[in-house]
């Protein structure tokens, strides 16, 4: 089967292809069509459309065997027609985005370097510090308080010195504005300054050698060149361990294998093929059986074998490239950021109206005296400058100059406590944003699993079945059937050394260490690590998590006769070792099913009298061999890769045999590969990491749904699902159905998702957009290159620290430092922190403000002075120490576990629940009335008669007014309802330290404060009596606290969208029932009687004339409604297109569940 693909020529196709500019077949668009991971079918078509390598080695000037000569004059320019006469000459042309580079002419690659650019990125410019102060200016409360300070400075200022005043009188008025300016500055240089550090953290997070040097051929020579300097053109050397700095095409290989998963998502290694194979396959019609491909893709690592390629993509045109580029985007508002910003909207027009009501009735109380005596022009002037001096400061008072930096301190001090929970926050919004997450979209390869493979389970002989975990395969345990026996009672790994009789486990040592091609790479973060193909490194890390760590010994020691790599055509791999002068071995392992076949004897193990566990080889009967295949059933529907270790021993005349019927001295694979002795069967997967099933737990336990989004195939999504607790029986989809729904369907679909296989970084792009349409918080997490775009368009990323590739942390606001899923649920917890905190300050910080303008506007107006009960100088002690001392003290509050036990909030949740209100109108409503009955009462209630004893009274008042703050703040530690307002009080010992402050200024300023603050100093009882009425604001809150709110507290709940399938069925059956009435009426003759009645319903009436016209299409509607429903269910129709789709798309997993054990093997090579 030949297919043709044939490019778009129809754009720009009047430009004439003999372009000086571009003295190459190809552009860097064209090229980068090659490297696309998830569509490698269309790229290999494309490539053939080019005229294959020999195209590519033409078009770009270049040698597939001696790469590039030193270009210094001028190419001769070389058109695609030339190279090919599939395409027209209108194919070939110059992009509009082509490089814009510019090199001096004579340079060395200077035309190369033009079209196609250096393997550079252009450098990310970073704010400096002055950049991140005027972005943070830039919030509505700043701007609002900015102008606030100003008006108040303003007016102290000519209040102080534009006016005639005691000499005695301080003049202080205009501290107010400067101290305003001072909190401004400390909230934005205490923002940006984290910022910037934490930038520069991440920045030292990522100090990798980037520059390292890769082998390249030019001139015919091999030579070590740095990455920067990889030209398109070039040819690179593959080896195991590489990472691929550049996309290309294979040239020439032997055995390679490429780990993709951070490109593709897919945790199996990627095999590759020259291109002339590939196009064998694609025209044998055989494609879809192989996952062979010849596009190498920046990002991706060598696992295995050698080769050489062609560099297509360098820079900014590689996959690797082009995806860091497109993380360069603009931060959005984060859901807090607005409702901050809505708040201040509405405290301005709040403190507008008020100020000008109060100017209102200040100027009509003012004028209406003039009915007495109408005063000199001066005096009337100096009045309205003090009327005006009143009202502004009702908008000063208004604004709650603590609440930016409640916000900033909770933010710094919960991103300095998350560094020490392995998450180092780069965005610092990200942190409140995390704590009203609603949905958790999360990679699979290497964010829920470790992305290495490892030995799960497995038997030895007939007699001991091991499990990593017991929890996680817990399900497959639980087997009714006899059959699978052998499966109970499982062991753990660190067990089987002491289960294991010492010969067996020796067998076993030298069977999996001797018979293996992968060796020892470096040591990472103190455990040895080992390079080679997915299966033989799990298979080596499985002898060393059971403590048979001498490996090299036995390798050094064992005396090779004949080796036999692995060979996807049997399946297995083998190795031929002398025991001794009488003595060989043949030691085998590979898909467990074909070594079954294989094998005739098996390995027994029993515990004797004395305790000790003995061996024996026994025939491997009928019914053993039903029991050994049912094991592999039962682990190949876990989506387990499953091996078979065995081995076969020889006499020296046997071996001597067999050599002669072989070629030379070599010994024919055929007569080693039968009547083997089975050893083990184990089952391969990449485990998940610690943690995330209780992760997960507690994440549903919060109201956070989790998701799997990953490029795997169905099955083994789902099965990690479930080991997880993602997957409980809601939708599964893949990729490229999903992609291909329509917005209704998916927004029905969307609730009940819970797997996103087969997925292209545009199908998570589009998943995460949609959600966040439906007013979803989105988190996503993930380590890859493919991950990028989703992680940057998300609320929040989290990427991996260790594991995560740059392209990953570049696009996340929160790294985990330690990899762990696990962190996630620490950043939930203290995002609800800080929520949480800003929501306390504000409860705090408006029962002063509602407090203190009621308090200036009631006393104002029932002045003759209009003048406040509370001095310019008071307020700012409670407006601003008060507010940051607050805003310390409850920003500081440690998480706790509680946090988990309630849903997320919405976007569009308010930023003051129900609960807030009552607490603000209750405590205020309290504190009025104490403040006014001192004021109003208070000489009478207190006996007071002395001008010194009423002067005290205005202290008691101040004195009382603070103190009902104080007891307020310990008031609002506890948001909801809670009644128990001292719990941890104790814990956070910046709230202890700081109450003991404000008593501790309070008392100073009352006892030293004077003139300055207008005090007079007080005696014990009045002391006595401040602190207790103070003290009473606690029982009040737990009184108001038990009035029940209708409101209640708004949480968020995922929208429950149900397709009602049955009413769908309802409604096609009963417009066929209208349709047979109508027609029944026709024929009876009743035509006239039944529309002239009028008694009959109107709706009927309608329908019955819809069904007329519908007449000649009648019987075909009655008989289709019998044959088709409308989606019998969801899962059924989506199913469908999954089949529909595998037969095109050769990735597919369809089918893998009938031959899953068909097409296990030790490579993968399914």
């Amino acid at each position: 089967m030949s297919t043709e693909i044939t490019i778009d020529q129809t754009e720009n196709s009047n430009i004439n292809t003999s372009n000086s500019s571009n003295p190459f077949a190809f552009t860097p668009k064209r090229l980068s069509l090659l490297a696309e991971p998830t569509q490698k079918k269309e790229s290999l078509l494309i490539l053939k459309s080019y005229g294959g390598l020999v195209g590519l080695e033409k078009g770009l000037h270049t040698n597939l065997k001696s790469g590039l000569n030193d270009e210094t004059t001028p190419l001769k320019p070389i058109t695609l027609r030339e190279i090919t006469k599939d395409l027209s000459e209108g194919g070939d042309i110059i992009d509009d985005n082509d490089q814009n580079n510019v090199v001096v002419k004579g340079s060395p690659f200077y035309q190369r370097i033009n079209i196609f650019g250096t393997n550079v990125l252009p450098e990310k410019k970073s704010k400096s510090i002055f950049e991140l102060m005027w972005i943070a200016m830039q919030e509505k409360v700043l701007i609002l308080l900015i102008i606030a300070a100003i008006v108040s400075l303003g007016l102290g200022l000519y209040e102080d010195f534009g006016t005639n005043q005691a000499p005695t009188q301080p003049k202080i008025r205009w501290v107010e504005g400067v101290a305003i300016l001072i909190a401004i500055l400390i909230v934005v240089l205490v923002g940006s300054l984290n910022d910037w550090q934490k930038e520069r953290q991440f920045k030292k997070l990522n100090a990798k050698k980037e520059d390292r040097n890769v082998k390249v051929t030019r001139n015919g020579k091999e030579t070590l060149l740095s990455v920067h300097d990889v030209l398109v053109g070039d040819v690179l050397n593959l080896e195991p361990g590489d990472i691929i700095a550049v996309d290309g095409v294979l040239i020439s290989g032997h055995n390679l294998r490429c780990d993709e998963s951070a490109a593709s998502g897919e945790s199996d290694a990627v095999r590759k093929m020259k291109y002339e194979d590939c196009l064998r396959e694609l025209d044998e019609g055989v494609a879809h059986k192989s996952k062979a491909d010849p596009f190498i893709i920046s990002g991706s690592k060598v696992l295995e074998g050698v080769g050489t390629y062609l560099v297509t993509g360098v820079g900014v045109n590689s996959f690797y490239g082009k995806i860091l580029i497109s993380l360069r985007t603009v931060a959005e508002d984060t859901p807090l950021q607005e409702k901050l910003n809505d708040l201040a909207e509405k405290i301005a027009k709040l403190g507008g109206a008020a100020a000008l009501l109060m100017l209102i009735v200040l100027l009509i109380k003012y004028f209406v005296s003039f009915r007495i005596r109408v005063p000199p022009v001066t005096e009337i002037f100096d009045n309205l400058i003090k009327i005006i001096i009143s009202t502004v400061t009702i908008i000063v008072v208004a604004v709650p100059e603590g609440l930016p930096l409640a916000v900033t301190l909770a933010l710094a001090y919960a991103t300095t406590r998350m560094l020490k929970d392995n998450n180092l926050v780069r965005v610092l919004s990200a942190c409140e944003t995390m704590g009203n997450a609603t949905t958790i979209c999360s990679d699979k390869t290497g964010t829920l699993t470790q992305n290495k493979m490892s030995v799960v389970t497995g038997i030895i002989g007939l007699s001991i079945s091991f499990v990593r975990d017991v929890e996680t395969h817990s399900f497959a345990l639980k087997n009714e059937s006899n059959d699978v026996a052998i499966l109970e009672n499982p062991i753990s790994l660190q067990q089987i050394n002491s289960a294991l009789p010492q010969d067996i486990l020796q067998l076993l040592n030298e069977s999996i260490a001797i018979n293996s091609t992968a060796f020892e790479g470096e040591a990472e973060n103190g455990k040895r690590t080992f390079v080679g193909s997915k299966t033989e490194t799990a298979l080596l890390g499985f002898l060393l998590d059971i403590n048979l760590d001498n490996i090299k010994t036995l390798r050094d020691n064992a005396q090779i006769i004949q080796l036999f790599p692995f060979n996807s055509e049997r399946k297995s791999m083998g190795i031929v070792i002398k025991i001794n002068d009488s003595k060989w071995r043949f030691f085998v392992k590979g898909a467990s099913e074909i070594i079954l076949k294989k094998s005739e004897k098996i390995i027994k193990i029993v515990k004797s009298e004395d305790g000790t566990n003995t061996s024996s080889v026994i025939d491997l009967t009928q019914d053993y061999f039903n029991k050994v295949q049912n094991v592999i059933e039962n682990y190949a529907g876990q989506s387990l890769r499953t091996i078979g270790i065995a081995y076969r021993d020889f006499e020296q005349g046997q071996i001597e045999e067999m050599t002669k019927k072989g070629s030379g001295d070599e010994i024919s694979y055929e007569d080693l590969f039968y009547k083997l002795t089975l050893i083990s069967i184990v089952g391969i997967e990449d485990p998940l990491r610690e943690g995330v099933r209780e992760a997960v737990k507690m994440c549903v336990k919060a109201g956070v749904k989790v998701r799997m989004v990953t490029g795997d195939n169905v099955l083994t999504a789902k099965s990690i699902a479930t080991q997880c607790g993602i997957y409980t029986g809601g939708e599964v989809m893949e990729g490229p159905v999903f992609r291909d729904l329509p917005p209704e369907q998916m927004d029905r679909i969307l609730p009940k998702l819970q797997v996103l296989a087969r997925s292209s970084p545009e199908d998570k792009r589009i998943l995460v957009g949609h959600l966040r349409k439906l007013g979803e918080v989105v988190a996503v997490t993930g380590d890859g290159t493919n991950d990028g775009p989703a992680l940057k368009l998300s609320d929040v990323g989290f990427s991996m620290g260790i594991a995560g590739t740059e392209v990953a942390k570049e696009a996340s606001s929160i790294i985990l430092m330690d990899d762990n899923f696990s962190s996630i649920v620490k950043a939930i917890m203290w995002g609800r922190n800080v929520n949480d905190a800003v929501k306390k300050f504000l409860q705090f910080q408006l029962t002063v403000n509602v407090t203190a303008v009621m308090l200036t506007f009631i006393s104002a107006v029932s002045s003759n002075e209009q003048k406040s009960v509370l001095s310019a100088v008071q307020l700012l002690w409670v407006n601003l120490i008060m507010d940051t001392f607050a805003a310390l003290a409850l920003a500081t509050d440690p998480p706790t576990l509680d946090l988990l036990d309630r849903k997320p909030e919405s976007r569009s949740a308010p930023l003051i629940s129900a609960d807030m209100w009552k607490m603000i109108i209750g405590e205020s409503i309290f504190q009025l009335v104490i403040t006014l009955v001192l004021l109003y009462a208070g000489n009478s209630i207190l006996g007071y008669d002395t001008p010194e004893e009423q002067l005290q009274l205005q202290t008691v008042i101040f004195n009382t007014f603070v103190f009902l703050q104080i007891f307020n703040e310990i008031n609002c530690r506890r948001l909801y309802g809670k009644i128990n307002v001292m719990k941890g009080v104790l814990r956070n010992k910046f709230l202890v330290i700081i109450f003991f402050i404000m008593v501790l200024g309070q008392f100073l300023i009352v006892h030293f404060g004077k003139a300055a603050f207008q005090v007079t100093p007080l005696n014990i009882t009045q002391w006595v009596i401040c602190v207790a009425l103070g003290f009473l604001s606690i029982p009040v809150g737990i009184i108001i606290r038990l009035i029940p709110t209708d409101l209640g507290h708004t949480t968020y709940t995922p929208p429950e969208v149900r397709v009602d399938l049955e009413k769908e069925w309802s409604d096609a059956i009963t417009q066929v029932q209208n349709q047979l009435y109508f027609f029944k009426t026709l024929r009876g003759g009743r035509f006239r009687a039944h529309f002239g009645d009028r008694k009959e319903n109107s709706e009927k009436h309608r329908k019955a004339i819809a069904a007329a016209a519908m007449l000649p299409s009648l019987i075909s509607a009655s008989v289709g409604v019998q044959m088709t429903s409308r989606e019998p269910t969801i899962q059924k129709k989506l199913q469908l297109d999954n089949d529909n789709d595998e037969e095109i798309n050769p990735s597919s997993s369809k089918n893998q569940n009938d031959a899953n054990v068909d097409t296990i093997d030790i490579e993968n090579h399914s």
